[in-house]
C-alpha cells in the first residue's frame, strides 16, 4: 500500500490517501489540544499509545459483530482504515457523571447513569460543537431516522461490550465519543477509540487515565496513555 496525499489533518490524526481508493491511512500523532485547541502540546509516545489502544478496541469490537472502519496496522502510529462517509454527529456515551455534564445539569461527579445517557453532537467546529437532538439531526440532514435509531443501538452494544472488557482490566468507563459512517450503504464504527475519546478512570483509586491529566495539569499524561495501553495491550511491552 502506497501513501499519497494527504486527505484531512485534526487535531491529533492526519488522514492520507492511498492507491487503493476504498482504503485510508489514519496516523495517530503525538499533538495534544483541549478546550476548543486554546490549549495545546506535544507528548512523547502519545500517538503510539492511542494508535494501539484503538486496534485493540476496535479488533475487540469486530469479534463481537460491531461492523468498524479498522482493516489494518500498517505501522506502530499508522492504522489503515476502510473509506466511509462520515457522519457529521458525534455520540457521547455517559455512565457515569464527571465534566461537562455536571457543570450543565445537576449531577454529581461521580454519580452512576442507570441506564446509560447518550448525547448527540454536531460535529462542526464553524459552530463549536452543539448538542442536538434526532429533530434538529433530521432537520440537517444529517442522517435518517433509520440511521439515528441504528446509530443508537450500536452505540449502547459498544458501551456494554467495552464495560465489561475494560472492567476486567480494573478500568471504569465514565464517558466516551463515538463517531460513526457510511459504507457500502451500512453504518459503521469510524474514527478512533482511546485515550483522547474515552475517560478511563482506574476501578480501584478513581484516578484519571485519559486527557483529563492534559486538560486539567493532574501529572504526566504519558504515564497515564501508557498505564491504559499496559492494561489494554500488554503485549506491545514484551520484550523481543
Amino acid at each position: 500500500m502506497i501513501k499519497l496525499s494527504e486527505l484531512y489533518s485534526g487535531k491529533a490524526k492526519t488522514v492520507f490517501k492511498t492507491d487503493n481508493p476504498e482504503k485510508l491511512i489514519m496516523e495517530f500523532r503525538d499533538s495534544l489540544t483541549a478546550f476548543d485547541g486554546k490549549k495545546k502540546s506535544e507528548a512523547p509516545k502519545k500517538g503510539y499509545y492511542n494508535a494501539q489502544i484503538a486496534a485493540k478496541l476496535l479488533q475487540l469490537l469486530e469479534e463481537k459483530g460491531i461492523k468498524t472502519h479498522f482493516d489494518s496496522m500498517l505501522s506502530g502510529t499508522e492504522m489503515v482504515v476502510d473509506a466511509v462517509d462520515i457522519i457529521k454527529i458525534e455520540v457521547i456515551v455517559r455512565n457515569i457523571a464527571a465534566g461537562s455534564l455536571t457543570k450543565k445539569y445537576p449531577f454529581k461527579t461521580g454519580q452512576k447513569l442507570d441506564p446509560p445517557i447518550l448525547l448527540f453532537d454536531y460535529k462542526s467546529d464553524e459552530h463549536g460543537d452543539p448538542m442536538i437532538n434526532e429533530d434538529i439531526a433530521l432537520a440537517l440532514g444529517l442522517a435518517t431516522k433509520a440511521e439515528l435509531a441504528k446509530i443508537r443501538k450500536l452505540a449502547l452494544s459498544i458501551n456494554s461490550i467495552l464495560i465489561d472488557y475494560l472492567d476486567e482490566r480494573n478500568l471504569m468507563l465514565p464517558d466516551f465519543k463515538l463517531e460513526f459512517g457510511r459504507r457500502k450503504g451500512k453504518i459503521v464504527l469510524a474514527d478512533e477509540i482511546s485515550c483522547d475519546t474515552c475517560r478511563f478512570w482506574d476501578k480501584t483509586t478513581g484516578e484519571s487515565l485519559d486527557k483529563d491529566v492534559f486538560r486539567f495539569d493532574k501529572g504526566d499524561l504519558v504515564a497515564a496513555y501508557r498505564e491504559v495501553a499496559r492494561r489494554i495491550v500488554p503485549e506491545i511491552f514484551k520484550k523481543k
